[in-house]
């Protein structure tokens, strides 16, 4: 079954959610991100995706000591993003305590850093981010267009040996309108060894089990469960399948 990764964003240390990738659509949810992540560790869940919002748009992390109240607070494999653009900030990262980094816009400016990372850490802690608009590789928190196609920038990092890719199509981030199928088909036509992690979009259980359908390892799931769609009670009795 695919694995729900729970996810909190993280804007001045609370709990949000954006649509589209859009800043001033920002709605929080939880003051305190910690008391979320007891709450997904209570419901079965091993993993968390903790984003640094105010980190993706700063250019640098900025919400490290929310994510090392996090990490204190629970064994979860927390995988981080969001502002992490130099070998100073994925220090601090692992530092604070996470288990892996993605790293998106830093593998498109500045590839030579971000290939060091997957060599010095390994490949079971680096995760790509791969999120795109429109087929094209968005960077600096969603706001530019890179200009790269999205199965050959994968594959690029690929032939690097990654092995883990986040992929959120940003037209379906946070509408609930579901996943995009065909996209994530693509992705693993091209690459059926990667363990791909879905994201946006997921707006019920139905959404989840389509992905399942398509041999999908795991999904990002985060508005869908903060506006009542997907229940803990639910993500705790997939869990437990």
């Amino acid at each position: 079954m695919t694995t729900i990764i729970p996810a909190i964003d993280i804007i001045d240390g609370k709990c949000v959610r954006l649509t589209k990738g859009d800043y001033e659509s920002s709605r929080v949810y939880a003051d305190d991100p910690v008391d979320m992540a007891l709450r997904f560790r209570d419901c079965g869940c091993t993993r968390l995706h903790v984003v640094d919002l105010d980190g993706a748009r700063s250019q640098h992390i900025v919400n490290y000591r929310t994510l090392e109240r996090i990490a204190s607070s629970t064994d979860m494999i927390i995988d981080f993003g969001g502002g992490i653009k130099s070998n100073e900030d994925a220090k601090i990262a692992f530092d604070s305590g996470a288990s892996m980094i993605t790293g998106g816009s830093i593998a498109v400016k500045d590839p030579a850093i971000f290939t060091g990372w997957l060599n010095h850490y390994g490949n079971e802690h680096i995760i790509l981010g791969a999120d795109a608009r429109n087929g094209k590789i968005a960077t600096v928190g969603w706001l530019d267009d890179s200009g790269h196609d999205i199965v050959p920038f994968i594959g690029s990092y690929v032939e690097k040996g990654i092995r883990y890719v986040i992929s959120t199509d940003i037209n379906v981030d946070g509408t609930l309108n579901g996943p995009s199928i065909e996209l994530y088909k693509n992705i693993l036509t091209a690459f059926p060894d990667i363990y791909l992690i879905a994201s946006g979009g997921v707006s019920c259980i139905t959404d989840i089990e389509r992905l399942d359908s398509i041999s999908v390892p795991a999904v990002i799931v985060g508005k869908a469960i903060y506006e009542g769609r997907i229940t803990l009670k639910e993500i705790e009795k997939m869990n437990l399948n």
